[in-house]
């Protein structure tokens, strides 16, 4: 083989087996104008859309996902429903019935498509169900842009998830997933999952949307407002500006995100306030005495984007706003839609930073949330956990900030029915193993990620895949290969063992031994996913001396901890039910010993783990 050919093979190689693939993100540009009927709860849309096809194939056909056709009787998602009875999403059943059922012929959603055109010229198209098949005129060849024209009319559904007419604390109209949206198409092909209730996956997108409603209306968004003195409660000098249909329009700006949502209602108040060397703060909600708490809230949602710039990575976009609307919390663009009435200020700033979390892992880091639910559900939950502990100290102190969610996820695994995180988000068996799946095992990943290599290697992991990665579409082997690269470690294994199966963590110390000026100590791995140990000595005079016994499928062993400094014993490989070392403690100088100390480590029986001696 000559040299050039060689170089040439070697290349494409590279191409074929990077990350994932040759890695490239395509890009829509949407102008869109909508006339909403407030009164009868539908609205016209139409928009432009400049599509942008990065990938090295040619397109012959495209996607769209039309959401809103979930919404009735006899839909997939009312199906799926049925089928899971009482252990289906709640928001979706009641007593296992599902709710979708009995939707009113005039409240079912629907997205009905006049026309698609591409440079003009009509489109042949097929819906089915919340997807919309579209066959080009002209494939989109490689490096190439096309642009496709739409024209379609659309019924908010009575509210159930998400989007929706009157909501249960009396929003009229909360506008999620409501217009007709490219889907993905990236190295894995086009992202087409059906709406059954769980997240969503997008190309990012540049938006211009003007809305024409009421004008009595506000409207809450994530986006720039470039009218704000025509419509109501954005200025203090504003006159609105309604034609003779007695409308107003709005005009919304945003750049670089996956979606565009808006909430619409007649009392609401809009307040801002500015983050220190953040974004700009929109909240957009009824002010009344159930809301009291949005007030109290405003120095902690300060406090939680400061906390999030530091430790991940800057917040990208100018504004985010919180906005009362939706069935509990749902992240979108720099907004979140939320349930405003909480009980407490806890519950209120709980709410507020785990959807304003996703701004960094939904939208920012933009995972396909289809494949991967626990990527941002589970990241958020992490930081959501961290920044939580600060924000409201516990009364009394802890080892972490993770120990609700340890001891939940034992409590649940007890129950039998943990279905792997690996699994596609719709099609878990069980809407509490998809929670436990997503949420709780998708945190304590990175919980024993920071247990394995150190918190400061894992910080250190987290800012880079951030810096690396930030307005792509990362898989969870992008995130692997920053782990390993950052930690030195192989961690592969790891993440087979907690994500792609069931098996669980549970070490024992099983027998102690004082001889003389020593201690000897056996333990043993009772469980189905090996560990590197964190294993302490607590002395009379109340000294911890700490010791480490790396797993050998790591390689490289863990150097420093912030729980502090350790001695490094020889390894344990993972084939190895048994463990003994010795310690130089005498019986006489020992008050307990045991395993991991620091309580991170996710053994589902941690009473077995230490010892007390007397």
């Amino acid at each position: 083989m000559s040299r050039v050919l060689l170089v040439a093979v070697l290349f494409i190689g590279t191409l074929i087996t990077g990350q994932q693939g040759p890695y490239y993100q395509q890009f829509a540009k949407y102008a869109m104008d909508i006339d909403v009927d407030a009164a009868n709860f539908t609205y016209n849309g139409r928009q432009t859309i400049t599509y942008t096809n990065n990938s090295p194939d040619e397109l012959k056909e495209v996607y769209f996902h039309l959401y809103w056709n979930a919404f009735k009787p006899g839909s997939m998602m009312d199906q799926r429903t049925q089928s899971l009875g009482k252990n289906g999403d709640s928001r979706l059943q009641k007593g296992g019935v599902s709710t979708l059922a009995s939707i009113p012929k005039n409240e079912e959603g629907a997205q009905n498509i006049h026309w698609i055109r591409q440079n003009g010229k009509n489109l042949k198209f097929e819906v089915q169900e919340t997807i919309m098949k579209v066959t080009l005129d002209t494939p989109v060849k490689p490096n190439s842009t096309t642009v496709f024209t739409m024209e379609w009319d659309a019924v908010i559904p009575m509210q159930i998830r998400r989007a929706g007419r009157n909501n249960r604390e009396g929003i009229d109209m909360t506008m999620t997933q409501w217009y007709p949206k490219l889907a993905e198409y990236d190295y894995d092909g086009w992202a087409t999952f059906d709406y059954i209730g769980r997240e969503f996956h997008a190309p990012f997108a540049d938006f211009d949307v003007n809305i024409k409603i009421d004008r009595d209306y506000v409207i809450g968004t994530g986006g720039t407002l470039l009218n704000p003195t025509e419509v109501k409660g954005y200025s203090p000098s504003a006159s609105v500006k309604a034609g003779a249909d007695n409308k107003a329009t709005w005009r919304w700006n945003a750049k670089n995100m996956l979606d565009f949502a808006w909430a619409a209602d007649r009392d609401y108040t809009v307040e801002t306030f500015t983050v220190l060397d953040g974004p700009k703060i929109y909240y957009v909600y009824q002010k009344s005495e159930k809301t009291k708490l949005w007030e109290d809230s405003k120095p902690y949602v300060e406090k939680f984007f400061q906390l999030m710039n530091s430790s991940v990575g800057r917040y990208t976009y100018p504004s985010y706003s919180f906005v009362q609307g939706g069935d509990g919390g749902m992240e979108y663009g720099m907004v979140t839609m939320m349930l405003g009435e909480a009980r407490t200020l806890e519950d209120l700033v709980g709410l507020m930073v785990h959807e304003g979390g996703h701004s960094w892992n939904q939208q920012i880091l933009a995972y396909n949330e289809s494949v991967r639910p626990w990527m941002d559900e589970g990241f958020t939950s992490y930081y959501d956990s961290r920044i939580m502990h600060q924000l409201f100290p516990p009364e009394k102190p802890e080892p972490n900030p993770f120990l609700g969610s340890l001891n939940n996820y034992r409590n649940f695994v007890k129950r039998g029915i943990e279905e792997p995180a690996v699994w596609l988000g719709d099609h878990h068996e069980n809407g509490t193993a998809y929670s436990f799946a997503t949420y709780v095992k998708g945190e304590l990943f990175l919980v024993q990620l920071g247990y394995i290599m150190g918190e400061d290697k894992l910080n250190a992991v987290m800012k880079e895949f951030y810096n690396q990665w930030k307005l792509k579409h990362p898989t969870d082997r992008d995130f692997m290969h920053i782990a390993q690269k950052v930690s030195g470690m192989d961690l592969k294994w790891f993440q087979h063992y907690w994500i792609n199966t069931t098996k669980t963590i549970d070490y024992a110390v099983k027998e102690v031994k004082h001889d003389g000026n020593s201690t000897t100590v056996t333990l043993e791995n009772k469980g189905g996913v090996p560990m590197p140990i964190d294993f302490s000595v607590l002395t009379k005079d109340n000294k911890v001396v700490n010791y480490q016994i790396p797993l050998n499928m790591t390689h490289t062993w863990k150097s420093k901890d912030i729980y502090g400094s350790f001695t490094t014993l020889r390894y344990w490989p993972w084939t190895q039910k048994e463990y003994t070392f010795t310690v130089p403690y005498s019986k006489a100088q020992i008050a307990a010993l045991g395993i991991d100390f620091s309580q991170r480590l996710a053994d589902i029986n941690p009473e077995d783990n230490f010892v007390e001696v007397k």
